[in-house]
């Protein structure tokens, strides 16, 4: 029997538990299934998904540092509140990460993959409801990441994605920019089209008002 090997399987089998766990709870999170002040006992997590306690707490660490829970240890875990402060600190970091994979991503994309984003950046500005342009503004933003060809940048997006969706998930473009904001759109979709990498990161942190 090989030992090491043996000792591998068990680690990466806890690994994936804890990964099942973590996406367990933060979907019920951003979903709004666990509301802000709620109280999560880990011990009722494990009973509930029947695992160990050890996988619930690795999970509610991961949360904790995306910011969606905080730990009190030996009594309970909190589901935090979204204020404006946390709203204000998630867009600035969107803006800059979009910034990023806009810069990264229309540099790397081939001419018939800009063709397809400004047709998906295009949807923003003929939406006529909030939720389709939010729900486009994230595949938007996921379509750069995926294009930016950096593995480091894709793996903290994929692990931050869980507190943009919470935090972002009721902010709208206010009333009295949303002309401006459009504008903003249009000149993006053109830029992609152009290749122009340096107005594209410009414009997509103008999104997020960075």
């Amino acid at each position: 029997m090989n030992t090491n090997n043996s000792m591998t399987s068990i680690r990466e089998s806890k690994q994936l538990l804890a990964e099942e766990v973590f996406q367990h709870i933060g979907a019920q999170i951003v979903d709004g299934v666990l509301e802000p002040g709620h109280r999560i006992r880990d011990v009722d997590v494990a009973e509930e998904l029947h695992v160990s306690r050890t996988p619930v707490r690795e999970a509610l660490q991961r949360l904790e540092r995306l910011g969606l829970v905080t730990m009190y240890p030996s009594r309970y875990t909190e589901v935090t509140a979204v204020t404006p402060e946390t709203v204000e600190q998630t867009l600035e970091f969107a803006g800059y990460q979009a910034g990023m994979a806009a810069r990264m991503g229309v540099a790397r994309m081939s001419p018939h993959e800009r063709e397809d984003l400004a047709a998906l950046v295009e949807e923003m500005y003929t939406a006529h409801d909030d939720v389709t342009i939010s729900q486009t503004r994230w595949a938007v933003f996921s379509f750069l990441s995926d294009r930016s060809r950096n593995v480091q940048h894709q793996v903290l997006i994929n692990d931050a994605s869980m507190a943009l969706f919470r935090n972002l998930r009721g902010w709208r473009v206010p009333e009295d920019d949303r002309g401006r904001m459009l504008d903003v759109y249009r000149d993006f979709r053109d830029a992609v089209l152009r290749g122009d990498a340096d107005d594209a990161e410009q414009l997509a942190r103008r999104m997020h008002y960075v």
